[in-house]
């Protein structure tokens, strides 16, 4: 799942409440993710975990392809009628660690919070890195420190979250070489340790997501351009495909 891009359907469980950061209550954050995201994506791209659609479809004006892809059935349907006009993109249905069925190669894959679902985190890596073309990248966004899990991270399915350590094995397990790899999001995770772990927050708070999306988030971004974070809510790697 494309990291809170979901909607609510009651029939999809407690992963459901895994809502993303986007619409009006989050445009700073996803503006957030796609910079950090949209440089090392080249020309043809598969996003793992698509949701709706709302974050692969902003990467489209510099795509040759687009291939987004999700488990669940309500988000295929509507990633289909969302790229319906669109020749570029291709619509998938499967779910990690499977073989992806994908008959031609990309250069990039994108998973924004999807690699701490999957208990096989490494073999989930490896079906990756064999649909992407030699020399390509594997752009990974992840929860960050296990002090932050909490009751949202069970209820949504989150098998643990990474520190830059745990995720750099993992990577180095699948048979891929980190180029970028990094806490971000330095007063995000603050924030979230306060409200989730002290606070005992089950979700969040649209009202508070709309409060962090406007605070928070640009002063993250202002002192992540000069200072390097020790620490943050999420981790993000870059892993290279041997060529």
């Amino acid at each position: 799942m494309s990291g809170y891009d979901r909607v609510v359907q009651p029939a999809a469980g407690d992963e459901a409440l895994e809502n993303h950061l986007g619409g009006d209550e989050g445009k700073n954050y996803r503006k957030y993710e796609f910079d950090t995201v949209a440089p090392h994506v080249g020309r043809s791209m598969l996003e793992i975990g698509s949701g709706l659609g709302h974050f692969a479809e902003l990467f489209l004006p510099r795509l040759d392809r687009l291939v987004v892809s999700d488990f669940d059935p309500y988000c295929i349907e509507q990633l289909r009628k969302r790229f319906a006009t669109r020749d570029e993109v291709d619509v998938l249905q499967f779910g990690l660690p499977t073989e992806i069925p994908l008959d031609n190669k990309v250069d990039t894959v994108v998973m924004m919070n999807v690699l701490e679902h999957i208990e096989e985190d490494v073999e989930a890596l490896r079906s990756l890195a064999r649909v992407t073309l030699p020399g390509g990248r594997i752009v990974i966004w992840v929860p960050g420190y296990m002090q932050l899990y909490g009751d949202f991270d069970r209820k949504v399915g989150h098998v643990t979250r990474y520190t830059p350590k745990t995720l750099a094995k993992t990577v180095a397990a699948a048979g891929l070489k980190a180029e970028v790899l990094k806490p971000i999001n330095f007063l995000g995770g603050i924030a979230w340790w306060l409200a989730v772990r002290r606070g005992g927050v089950g979700y969040p708070d649209p009202r508070l997501v709309k409060i962090y999306d406007r605070t928070v988030v640009p002063a993250t971004r202002l002192i992540e351009r000069f200072v390097r974070p020790p620490f943050g809510q999420t981790v993000f790697c870059v892993a290279r495909v041997p060529g």
